[in-house]
Parts: structure tokens; sequence; C-alpha cells
């Protein structure tokens, strides 16, 4: 297991809006490997299928990973196993 740290944020129960910088994307994304995280609603892999295979198609490397429901957080071996591989994510919202 890694012992590298990442800072979870809370998007829920949110009192007041708070601004937040953008964090700086890896400078050479042909080296970095990009998780898409289905938050497991509905149609969501058809969606990812799609950015897969375009992510793909640039000679990017993609990881698929989900949440076994998306009434709840994601859990934590999910998490690490991103932390651990994966220097971008992609996480899948619908509605």
């Amino acid at each position: 297991m890694s012992t590298a740290s990442y800072q979870m944020l809370d998007p829920t129960a949110e009192l007041a809006p708070q601004r937040r910088s953008r964090r700086a994307p890896p400078q050479d994304m042909g080296a970095a490997t990009i998780a898409l995280l289905s938050i497991s609603k509905e149609r969501s892999n058809e969606f990812f299928d799609t950015v897969e295979q375009r992510l793909l198609a640039r000679g990017l490397k993609v990881e698929r990973f989900a949440k076994p429901t998306h009434t709840k957080p994601a859990p934590e071996p999910i998490l690490q196993a991103i932390v651990e591989r994966c220097q971008v994510v992609m996480v899948g919202l619908a509605d």
C-alpha cells in the first residue's frame, strides 16, 4: 500500500460556496493514467465506454473504477487504488 496521502473533499452540506483554485494538470498527459470513476448511475457505463474509446484513440492510458452504489461515498479501497495508480480522475455524474 502506498504511503502517499490525498485529500478528499466532502461535496455535501456546503453552507457557503467556496472558491478553490484549479489544480494544474500533469505536464505530460501521455505519461499519466486517467481514472474513469463511475458513480454507478443508470447509463454511466455507456458514457464512459465512449470516453474511454476516445482517450485510448489518443494513446492515453485509462483505468475504470465504479462505486458499488451512487447513494454512498466510494469505498476506501477504490479511492486508494485510484490514488496509487492514476494521476487524473474523471468522475461521471448523471441526471
